[in-house]
């Protein structure tokens, strides 16, 4: 045990932390330093000896904007950054691209309907999701077009039979994937499900509630398959929690590892040791304020 210990103070030493997950100023200050003069956030702060990323990111300004809202900031001239969200946009397509006249996606048309519900109050969904009805396929591409749609506040009919088809790979205990992707993959089906006005039957939920607060991992984290803890899997395994009311097993180690991703910038890392980006620091901002609650 005091191995261990000693292994996770070098960790935390390694990657330099210098805020505590509850140092919001010091993170809104980082998310704020990626934005560009058109209004839109670029993914990674620009390296001063390297190449500069100085294009905006339909992505990373939908990240950006949502950190700073969980961490209680306000965002300067939403205007601007509206009106690059908004160019983004192809209301002929219903799809939103990364960048203005860019090719959309179905994860893209997503993230842009999320942007668009704190930005852009008169947007029409409708034709959105029409495409992501008309061409989400597989289960992320479902699980994310969901998203957009509570975004939206509107499920189309089809989210039914895409929950029917989600059931077949259902466990016989009610969680879905196996071995140590079971946290993630049943964390994420189960969210997808709520999110649309759903419910996990009475006589699965404490399986799917055993599997995810099990997960978690020794650093505190949730992580994929065959890979360290990151904090894109224990947003998704969060979200989870927060939308069933249930708690980590160890929300204090959970706040450590949130600390291990934690750079000397502001901003947070997708797992200790990488770079700061918008999208890892909106992860980290989402678990912090549904851990709150």
């Amino acid at each position: 045990m005091r191995l261990a210990a000693v292994g996770v103070l070098l960790l935390v030493a390694s990657v330099g932390m210098a805020q505590a997950p509850a140092d919001n100023a010091v993170t809104i200050r980082y998310v704020l330093s990626l934005r560009q003069p058109d209004g839109g956030f670029v993914s990674h702060k620009p390296d001063p000896k390297g190449a500069k990323e100085t294009n905006s990111s339909l992505r990373a300004t939908s990240a950006a904007v949502r950190a700073i809202k969980y961490l209680g900031g306000e965002l300067p001239n939403r205007e601007l950054t509206a009106k690059f969200v908004e160019s983004c946009y192809d209301p002929a397509s219903g799809t939103f691209a990364d960048t203005p006249k860019g090719k959309g996606d179905i994860t893209l048309t997503a993230v842009g309907m999320m942007a668009a519900a704190e930005l852009l109050p008169k947007f029409d969904y409708d034709p959105a999701i029409r495409y992501l009805t008309a061409n989400a396929k597989t289960f992320e591409e479902r699980r994310i077009a969901v998203a957009g749609m509570e975004a939206g506040k509107k499920f189309a009919p089809v989210t039914a039979q895409w929950f029917a088809e989600t059931e077949k790979t259902r466990n016989p205990d009610g969680t879905y994937g196996k071995g140590d992707a079971l946290a993630r993959d049943t964390g994420g089906t189960a969210a997808m499900i709520v999110r649309a006005g759903g419910k996990i039957p009475a006589e699965q939920l404490k399986a799917v509630v055993a599997a995810i607060q099990n997960g978690q991992r020794a650093d505190g984290g949730f992580g994929k398959a065959g890979e360290g803890s990151d904090l894109e899997t224990s947003y998704r395994v969060m979200r989870a929690m927060y939308l069933l009311k249930i708690e980590p097993k160890d929300p204090a180690a959970l706040r450590q590892f949130l600390s291990m991703c934690a750079n000397k910038d502001g901003g947070y890392a997708v797992q200790p040791g990488n770079p700061s980006g918008a999208g890892s620091t909106y992860y980290a901002a989402a678990i912090m304020g549904w851990m709150k609650k």
